[in-house]
């Protein structure tokens, strides 16, 4: 297949696909007329590639996975190297989800102090202030 079908297939655009092919991701094969053409092995390693972007992972993490696939292994994460990179990715996904938390617990404990505030009916009101993370 064309370089326009298989971005229509895969639900992106040209462009995305000549910068995949740039960094290495995807390799294109020459017609005889000089296009670009695909195959359903290329369709697989680019919905890998989608699907991980979608997941929050950048692209160069993407690179085992595809590696995998084109040393023809069923799946992209059937190899140790994408094991891997899912090993640091929920170490990462762990530490925001720890951080979001904090933040969490700032706001509400903001938005308790607030309505306390407002229910004491404090003349015109609480002044605007911010303290999350002891700012000011």
């Amino acid at each position: 297949m064309r370089i326009g079908e298989l971005a229509e297939r895969a639900g992106t655009t040209t462009r995305a696909l000549r910068y995949y092919e740039s960094r290495g991701l995807l390799r294109a094969r020459r017609s005889e007329n000089g296009y670009r053409t695909y195959d359903e092995n290329d369709l697989r390693q680019l919905r890998q590639i989608r699907t991980l972007q979608d997941f929050g992972f950048d692209l160069e993490e993407t690179r085992p996975f595809v590696e995998c696939l084109r040393a023809g292994h069923p799946a992209g994460d059937a190899c140790p190297a994408s094991l891997a990179v899912y090993r640091r990715k929920l170490d990462e996904l762990d530490t925001l989800i720890a951080q979001l938390g904090t933040v969490r617990a700032e706001v509400g404990a903001q938005l308790a102090r607030a309505e306390v505030e407002v229910a004491a009916g404090l003349p015109g009101g609480p002044e605007p202030r911010c303290e999350l993370g002891g700012r000011q």
